[in-house]
């Protein structure tokens, strides 16, 4: 197996290959992707249509608005994909919210295959036959998959080792600590008559750090009520799980 295979892979199966690698050519995750640290991949699923037209897609069965892509075209281009042994992923409003804890499985597999739907979805059928795992990025819809695999793939790639600058600014993200991460401040300390609060100057780490642990719990308890009921379970269970070892 050459060093290739062993690269963290992501293939986008998408009618719109040209819109990547876009964002992900730039920043931390362009530089990772010009230097090797990992590869990309964009199918077009309609070169893998069977007439002159290149149709991927037609009515729904039962009626209503719109048209579906064919599960024949859809799995004809995922049977393409380079990656055979890595999850293949739908970007979907019905699928389960993506979060940094999902982020930090996909970062550690091979890589994933990402189906871009268009139109009104894709036939359910090839989605079950191919044990295909639904995401959505939140309740909202987009006009198609292509913007929410361009965030995901970022998601997982800054991830991955090396690509970060300061490994150390992963552990004090939101979401890392089941938190919102605190606020940052840098120069001038004074800005507008607005100060850099006072604790920051201080030098005293032990009381820095405490700081910004509180700051990072009233952020989650005010903007995020759901992480926050979800911090306190965790908190309590760890606690009586320290009395049974005691």
């Amino acid at each position: 197996m050459t060093d290739e295979h062993n690269k963290w892979t992501a293939s986008v199966l998408t009618l719109f290959p040209d819109m990547f690698p876009g964002p992900l050519a730039h920043s931390l995750a362009g530089k990772a992707l010009a230097d090797g640290a990992w590869l990309l991949e964009a199918v077009d699923i309609r070169d893998h249509a069977t007439d002159k037209h290149r149709t991927v897609d037609d009515t729904p069965f039962g009626g209503g608005a719109g048209m579906v892509m064919r599960a024949d075209v859809v799995d004809a281009a995922i049977e393409a994909s380079a990656l055979t042994d890595a999850p293949l992923v739908y970007l979907t409003p019905r699928g389960k919210t993506f979060s940094q804890t999902k982020a930090v499985e996909l970062a550690a597999g091979p890589g994933l295959t990402l189906i871009c739907g268009r139109y009104e979805g894709i036939d359910q059928r090839v989605l079950d036959a191919r044990n295909v795992t639904e995401i959505s990025l939140g309740d909202f819809v987009l006009s198609g998959g292509e913007p929410a695999a361009l965030a995901l793939i970022d998601a997982c790639v800054r991830l991955l080792p090396g690509v970060m600058g300061t490994e150390a600014s992963l552990h004090e993200e939101s979401f890392n600590r089941g938190l919102l991460e605190y606020p940052h401040y840098t120069r001038p300390a004074d800005w507008c008559g607005r100060k850099v609060p006072d604790i920051l100057l201080s030098g005293h780490h032990e009381n820095i750090c405490a700081w910004r642990t509180e700051q990072a719990e009233i952020a989650t308890r005010e903007r995020r009520p759901d992480l926050w009921d979800r911090y306190q379970r965790d908190l309590k269970n760890q606690k009586e799980h320290c009395h049974e070892r005691d």
